[in-house]
């Protein structure tokens, strides 16, 4: 039985605001994740020269929030449908468990619904406008991005209960930075590709980690994902891998020469993951332990990406 919302979780007697209400319902405390893959995309452009549209990035900036914003209120709404934020009694919130609009009755099913397609069609729509600066290939790295972000929770596909969640996050990210990219050059190119792997990898690593005290709903819910589908024990290992791909294609961008030596120095920002990783494979099966680990993978999420750019900025003004 769900022992209640907390008093940190949201109640519509303290949302009585409908800007606020809405606001909050897109989950924002996670959105600056996309906002630091984008700055890596803008630097990839400024590292090969390209100029800087500063118009076309505060577009891109706002496009890429809504997206995200649109991407987890459907998640929210998804949820609700199998039913696992409704048995979610370990949630550690507000990292897991959903935003908790809908089981604290602050929106309707149907209100989260019609908000996540009004976002998708509001990032259309502005996609669109972009698309006579910046060329048709934007209009294909768009689509792509709301394809995965629709596919990740909703039906048919429901990519994360079928294993393939981790994926599709660290597809959908890579795509934030060669979209940021793209905007700027209006090319595809090689650098935003190599230069966002790593960062993908580290969000996915958010996700995976977020997956343990989310497990016993999951499970009851039909949300098959590898932490759900693994022991606990097992499956911490599985953040241990996303961290050391993470670290082998930063690696491997400088060895292939597309990243600038300085670019290792991109690496330090995997040691509050390395921390976050112990302390998983202590508590895994103890996950009312893991928000300390959670808040470290989220600065490892946005170290990676903001160090990196600045490393290519940098880079770039000295060659």
């Amino acid at each position: 039985m769900s022992p209640g919302p907390s008093p940190r979780e949201p109640s519509r007697e303290r949302l009585g605001n409908p800007f606020l209400r809405y606001l909050l319902a897109t989950r924002p405390a996670f959105l600056s994740i996309t906002l630091a893959g984008c700055l890596l995309g803008f630097a990839t452009a400024l590292a090969d020269g390209v100029p800087f549209d500063r118009v076309r990035a505060a577009v891109t900036l706002l496009l890429a929030v809504l997206a995200h914003a649109g991407i987890n209120v459907l998640n929210d709404y998804c949820d609700h449908l199998n039913g696992s934020d409704a048995r979610n009694t370990q949630r550690i919130y507000p990292y897991t468990g959903g935003s908790r609009f809908i089981q604290n009755g602050v929106l309707t099913p149907r209100q989260t619904l019609g908000f996540a397609v009004a976002l998708f069609a509001a990032t259309l729509a502005g996609g669109l406008s972009l698309l006579g600066a910046a060329g048709v290939g934007l209009f294909w790295i768009g689509l792509a991005g709301l394809a995965i972000g629709w596919a990740y929770s909703a039906s048919p596909l429901r990519l994360n209960s079928r294993g393939a969640g981790e994926v599709s996050v660290a597809a959908g990210f890579l795509l934030v930075v060669a979209g940021a990219d793209f905007v700027q050059r209006g090319a595809f190119a090689p650098l935003p590709w190599v230069a966002g792997v790593s960062y993908a990898l580290l969000v996915a690593s958010l996700l995976y980690i977020n997956q343990f005290p989310d497990r016993a709903a999951d499970r009851a819910s039909g949300k098959l994902h590898w932490v759900a589908r693994l022991q606990p024990d097992v499956a911490a290992w599985g953040y241990g891998l996303m961290l050391l791909l993470a670290a082998l294609t930063l690696l491997g961008g400088v060895l292939g020469g597309m990243l600038p030596l300085a670019a290792l120095i991109a690496l330090a920002a995997l040691l509050p993951a390395m921390a976050a990783w112990r302390q998983l494979r202590r508590f895994a099966a103890m996950p009312e332990h893991l928000a300390p680990a959670i808040r470290r993978t989220v600065l490892a999420a946005h170290a990676q990406p903001l160090l990196l750019a600045a490393i290519l900025l940098l880079s770039a003004d000295n060659s």
